[in-house]
């Protein structure tokens, strides 16, 4: 009964180990500021779920999948949550939770938002099971910080290489958007323009699986994304041109 016991408890403990909450973006009074998540590099085991929570508030972020090479381009056939865009404090934090299907490479990913400059050369990246020498998250992301342009905008999908989701982020609902693009091409769409809740012609959703159609034309998401600037603007104390 006393090894039945304890073998329950180390299953249970299997369980809990199984969990990892990473943050989406921070506030201007974290450490690191707000680009960043937090914890961006953890070790996660097969059938993990990699719950990310979209906390930075005011905050319009992504979870984008990328290579070590080219860290602030989505890569083709990689995972992405879509921009998800918090200008208020929600009632709700959504979140989106991620599996681990292979652990035999490193899973790399970025936020592709590209307001007020581009997250990703700020060195909002993330890694999932990273080297400890060679190709490490530090590299990475000084691979980030030294990008030039802006970050690829196309949209990945919910399964990715190494990992995948069965819905997309949520709830999305009040002041909470969701916003997704055109596919990534097969050559890895660099620094497109208008294809985002970023730069104001992405597709709005209004549920964590995006059925939703278009949220009032492009106008409308443009408006969106500068209240967003607006938001950062204040926050960081920088006046917009």
């Amino acid at each position: 009964m006393r090894f039945s016991a304890v073998a329950s408890a180390l299953g249970l403990a299997t369980v809990a180990s199984a969990q990892v909450t990473v943050k989406v973006g921070a506030t201007s009074s974290d450490a690191g500021g707000i680009f960043q998540f937090i914890p961006n590099s953890i070790n996660a085991t097969n059938g993990t779920v990699v719950t990310f929570e979209f906390t930075g508030v005011p905050g319009n972020h992504s979870v984008t999948q990328s290579t070590f090479a080219d860290p602030c381009d989505p890569i083709a056939g990689g995972f992405d949550s879509g921009w998800v865009l918090i200008p208020s404090q929600p009632s709700e934090t959504p979140t989106w939770n991620l599996t681990i299907t292979d652990t035999s490479k490193p899973l790399w990913f970025f936020c592709k938002q590209l307001l007020p400059g581009p997250h990703c050369s700020a060195g909002m990246v993330g890694a999932i099971n990273a080297p400890t020498s060679g190709n490490t998250f530090e590299s990475y992301q000084n691979n980030a910080k030294n990008f030039k342009g802006n970050s690829g905008q196309g949209e990945g999908a919910l399964v990715g290489i190494g990992a995948s989701a069965s819905a997309g982020p949520g709830p999305i609902t009040g002041v909470v958007q969701a916003f997704t693009a055109s596919p990534v091409a097969s050559s890895a769409a660099s620094g497109a323009s208008g294809a985002s809740g970023a730069s104001g012609s992405g597709t709005a959703s209004s549920s964590a699986a995006g059925s939703s159609g278009t949220a009032a034309g492009n106008g409308a998401i443009g408006v969106t994304a500068n209240a967003f600037v607006g938001l950062i603007s204040a926050v960081l104390g920088f006046a917009l041109a």
